[in-house]
């Protein structure tokens, strides 16, 4: 049976929401939320948090919760993540499927992790999986915090499309069309920043170097597609609440939990 690593890279600085792992949502702290939900997936071996912030590494510990210390020089989750993966390694501990999942998504579905698990999990040949949901609303549109994705439109692994592009932009764009019209013309799908990596893609994609692309939109999944890894996308109909600024966390604080 294959081992599935879940990692949850989490970060005390952060220009918009400093401390934002650490905030109380009811009573617990939002890195306990999303780790709890992770401990809820069927897929996932292990879970672990990435921190470079020790209040963060002493607070996991302290509600229970496994995790590793790493450097504070990294770019990207991703690396943090190859370094954990390197120190579980180093304890003899092996994984087949490395999964990034945002620290900052509180009400992550277990459902969704195992979705995106399972596009790895179902097919020898997958390199990485993601997750999108289709844009109903102009405000995501055109919103440049919100990535986009198009896909190819025939189906792998039963319901998981290639990528072809992720923009901050919409895509596609349509040509004669005014822009109030087009998400009645096309659908466009919002992308959902949780991966999954076969273990062997996982280490390639640690060395190679960043892309035109990728510097362009300040988008790390555009580094690989330029280095012709392919990307899996699976729909999903339920949206991912993210937390991005204080304002975000007051939209949400009455949701019920």
């Amino acid at each position: 049976m294959k081992k599935v690593i879940g990692i949850i890279p989490s970060r005390y600085e952060s220009t918009r929401f400093p401390g934002k792992p650490l905030v109380d949502i009811k009573g617990k702290s939002m890195i306990q939320r999303v780790y709890e939900q992770c401990e809820k997936s069927k897929r996932l071996t292990k879970v672990v948090v990435a921190t470079d912030d020790k209040r963060i590494y002493d607070h996991v510990l302290d509600f229970g919760g496994l995790a590793i210390m790493t450097s504070d020089n990294h770019q990207s989750g991703t690396e943090r993540c190859g370094e954990v993966i390197e120190k579980m390694e180093d304890r003899g501990e092996f994984f087949d499927v490395v999964v990034n999942i945002q620290g900052d998504e509180p009400f992550i579905s277990p459902a969704h992790i195992d979705t995106v698990c399972e596009i790895i999990l179902k097919d020898d040949q997958a390199e990485i999986g993601t997750l999108a949901k289709r844009i109903t609303t102009e405000e995501e549109l055109f919103n440049e915090n919100v990535v986009k994705v198009a896909m190819t439109e025939d189906e792998k692994n039963e319901e998981a499309r290639d990528a072809l592009y992720f923009s901050r932009h919409p895509i596609p764009f349509v040509r004669g069309e005014k822009e109030e019209n087009w998400l009645n013309s096309v659908d466009y799908y919002k992308h959902i920043g949780i991966y999954a990596f076969n273990i062997d893609e996982f280490y390639e994609i640690q060395d190679i170097e960043h892309s035109m692309l990728e510097k362009a939109e300040s988008l790390e999944n555009l580094r690989w597609l330029s280095h012709h890894f392919t990307i899996q996308v699976a729909e999903i109909k339920e949206d991912i609440i993210g937390i991005d600024t204080p304002e975000d966390l007051k939209k949400i604080i009455d949701t019920d939990l």
